[in-house]
């Protein structure tokens, strides 16, 4: 062992993490369906726990169905989600699925779930009572509202619900247009972050006291958290914010132009950042400009800048802009399609190709983005059919 300089004694050298993966060892019980939870225990079986899925016999996670496109009988929204895991099969309608379950249980280190409240106890598995049961065992709760808010038992939490109740909806889309939703289901994606940072301190926790904790995060309060700027523009300035396109309340230049065949984003944060934007375009004397020397100036004054930017920014196209600035380094990017993502050397990274025995064909999955040392965390098992490891696991109880 050796003392490191900001902490306590570690070993000289990590173990590859082919041979031990951060969590090996763990084995997590995921009650859960649809993205949030999925997604929170994707993430803990990419670092190597043993998470078992339990799913309604004949249906399974809804998300095996939405689609198109499918491969074989799961659709790519359940694959993106689901990869190391297992599957059982269990009805909690049925004191023997409600019995396998609480077996399964005891032998887990942390389950999640994400019925609405009341239900687990009700299907004759209460949370406090499965710790009592298993002193260790963390729990975890993926609800639409806290419990703190009336009537939220009965309220649905769809992603596209708290993207209106949460404010992101009113600050996304184009000045004076319709409220827009973001295009993919990013607060259920944050809620799963959420979700996952809770259950790994619980488990850190769990190191030294020997009991679990249960964690609990809702939608909308992890919705409401994400606003960050917007929030405190609300809350320390009084400012309500609306929609800007692509616009930044904060910042000016910080926004996408129009070339003359294609828009690109331009992302000029500081002064000097203006400074040579405006070097560029042939027009250094804007710096200089009363209206536009800081960014409390341009932000001020953004209905004078921005026509005068994308006056300029029409004569030529986006790759000249791009180039020209990204050589003086002005930050900036094209705006990408799908395609044009995974055709870039840094999407093509991302990219894995999974061996699928149970579906007879390779999957190509987005990988998981942690490196632990510069290593990546390969997949290690394609997403599993709907009950595929039922026999396995109901043996191992």
């Amino acid at each position: 062992m050796e003392a490191h300089p900001d902490g306590p004694a570690r070993e000289a050298e990590y173990p590859p993490l082919v041979e031990q993966l951060p969590l090996a060892g763990l084995r997590i019980l995921d009650l859960s369906r649809v993205l949030a939870g999925p997604l929170a225990t994707q993430i803990l079986g990419d670092l190597g726990a043993d998470v078992i899925k339990v799913e309604r016999p004949g249906a399974g996670d809804d998300t095996r169905h939405w689609g198109p496109p499918f491969v074989g009988d799961d659709a790519a929204y359940y694959l993106s989600l689901n990869r190391n895991k297992r599957s059982v099969t269990a009805d909690l309608k049925t004191p023997e699925g409600v019995d396998a379950v609480r077996r399964l249980a005891g032998d887990s280190d942390v389950l999640i779930e994400n019925f609405r409240p009341g239900l687990m106890a009700e299907l004759g598995l209460g949370l406090d009572d499965l710790r009592r049961r298993a002193r260790g065992l963390i729990t975890c709760s993926l609800t639409a509202f806290n419990e703190e808010v009336p009537d939220a038992a009965r309220r649905p939490g769809y992603d596209i619900m708290v993207q209106a109740l949460s404010g992101l909806m009113s600050v996304t889309g184009e000045p004076d247009g319709q409220p827009v939703k973001a295009g993919v289901a990013l607060l259920d994606v944050i809620t799963g972050l959420q979700a996952t940072i809770g259950i790994l301190a619980a488990l850190h926790e769990r190191e030294r006291t020997g009991r679990g904790r249960h964690v609990s995060v809702s939608l909308f309060d992890a919705s409401v958290a994400a606003m960050v700027n917007q929030a405190a523009n609300l809350l320390m300035g009084g400012i309500v914010a609306g929609p800007m396109g692509t616009a930044h309340p904060n910042i000016s230049p910080y926004q996408a132009f129009q070339a003359s065949d294609r828009p690109f984003i331009l992302a000029a944060g500081n002064d000097r950042l203006f400074a040579r934007t405006c070097e560029v375009l042939g027009h250094p004397e804007w710096a200089d400009d009363p209206r536009f020397v800081t960014n409390e100036d341009r932000v001020h004054h953004r209905d004078e800048l921005i026509p005068l930017l994308a006056g300029s920014f029409g004569s030529r196209t986006a790759t000249e802009w791009i180039d020209a600035l990204e050589a003086v380094s002005v930050p900036c990017a094209p705006i990408r399609a799908m395609d044009e993502v995974f055709a870039s050397p840094e999407g093509a990274a991302l990219v894995e190709s999974v061996a699928d025995p149970g579906r007879g064909t390779t999957l190509r999955l987005v990988r998981n983005p942690i490196r632990f040392d510069g290593d990546v965390l390969d997949t290690r098992h394609a997403p599993p059919l709907l009950g595929e490891h039922t026999d396995e696991i109901l043996r191992e109880t």
